[in-house]
């Protein structure tokens, strides 16, 4: 099976620019001498010693690895283990930090990013908060385009790193964005189009190669909101020939679930209540080849896993986190179920403190009709003696009146 390349736009750049303005009247004989027209372009600026400035000041920030965590399992696994990778301690305090690293590094290169021009995100979540500190450092303007109803702790995050923040209604903010820089001669980065471009997969800084090399693992999960990291680490998992499976976690609402099954590009859904993971469409970066399997989480599992981890890691982790850590916790018990041993890692994807006044607030759930109780001692039966026993019936949470915009 084989997925068409995808299409990249050729007047990507121009039209972030302005640079298909309407042309002048044309030249009469004698105007200009012959070959004067092919010295300039008064659309693009030649800017390599700010580019290179900017590339250098990126590439000279540190590199530490994220520390990588083993979680205590019980007797009863042994043979297993289960790892998670801290990225809460790059400095935007998410995976985010990786993806806005590169996107930064592509646009530069590609001549999209100019000095004085702003850099615009859709975005409610981690990524415009990590682009928002990369802006900070470079010196450039940042403006995120966020939909109606964004957290306000997030919103605030955003403006401390000197960023703006534009609320419009959820399915516009792409539009948005793309006008704004479209008026300010700026540059809409588009997240969900270049992460898997973006990201360099053979580097030996990426999460990829930090993982692979520190414990050479069986399997990795993780969530899906752009499809870029687990893009890369599968990527460069076939670059050197190792032997991990990715695993998408996916919550309720989400078209990556269907479209992969399916092989449906054009499947759609409602939107995650999950934020940061799960899409109405099946964005551009997400490719199904590189998926070896998908587990459909319900939210409410997703919202206990996480309660349950910030006792057992002694942080407080986002309810992406959760996701995937349900998805490992089911890998290994099937693992344990074969008689197999092997190590499972995953991902500790942003802080817990992001979301104080949602998933943490049992009121705010309550609202909303996601009960998550029955599924707690699913997950602490498991991390205690290693017995899988999903609960037998559940209330089901309602169904989303509109399309939400988690990202």
């Amino acid at each position: 099976m084989t997925v068409p390349e995808l299409e990249v736009l050729p007047y990507e750049a121009e039209m972030t620019r302005g640079a298909l303005a309407s042309p002048g009247p044309a030249m009469g004989a004698g105007d200009e001498p012959p070959g004067a027209q092919d010295l300039d372009n008064r659309h693009y600026q030649d800017q390599r010693t700010w580019v290179a400035e900017r590339g250098t000041r990126i590439l000279q920030m540190p590199h530490t690895p994220t520390p990588l965590r083993e979680i205590r399992l019980p007797d009863a696994l042994a043979g297993l283990k289960l790892y998670i990778k801290d990225e809460t301690a790059h400095p935007s305090q998410s995976h985010k930090h990786r993806l806005a690293e590169a996107l930064f590094l592509n646009a530069l290169v590609n001549g999209w990013l100019t000095s004085g021009h702003p850099v615009v995100e859709a975005s409610s979540g981690s990524t415009a908060i990590s682009e928002a500190w990369f802006c900070r450092e470079l010196g450039l303007p940042f403006v995120a385009v966020v939909p109606v109803g964004t957290a306000d702790r997030k919103k605030k995050k955003i403006t401390e790193l000197g960023g703006k923040v534009e609320e419009v209604p959820g399915p516009e903010i792409s539009s948005v964005a793309r006008k704004i820089a479209r008026e300010t001669g700026g540059h809409f980065m588009d997240q969900f189009t270049y992460a898997e471009r973006a990201y360099d997969w053979r580097g030996k800084h990426s999460l990829a190669a930090e993982v692979i090399g520190a414990v050479d693992p069986d399997w990795f999960v993780m969530g899906a909101g752009t499809g870029g990291t687990v893009t890369s680490l599968a990527r460069h998992a076939r670059f050197t020939n190792r032997k991990v499976k990715v695993c998408v976690t996916d919550p309720e609402n989400s078209a990556f679930f269907p479209g992969w099954r399916e092989n449906n590009r054009g499947a759609t859904a409602r939107g995650s209540r999950i934020e940061g993971i799960g899409r109405p469409v099946v964005e551009p970066s997400f490719l199904f080849p590189l998926v070896n399997r998908m587990i459909q989480v319900p939210d409410p599992a997703s919202i206990a896993t996480m309660r349950v981890a910030a006792d057992r890691l002694g942080v407080r982790p986002g309810a992406s986190t959760g996701t995937a850590l349900f998805g490992a916790l089911k890998i290994l018990h099937e693992m344990h179920e074969r008689g197999e041993r092997g190590t499972v890692v995953t991902v500790l994807c942003d802080p817990g403190e992001r979301y104080l006044d949602t998933y943490y607030d049992d009121e705010w759930l309550r609202q909303r009709g996601i009960d998550h109780t029955p599924w707690l001692p699913v997950i602490e039966t498991f991390l205690d003696n290693g017995v899988w026993a999903l609960p037998t019936t559940w209330p089901e949470p309602s169904r989303p009146a509109a399309v939400l915009w988690n990202m």
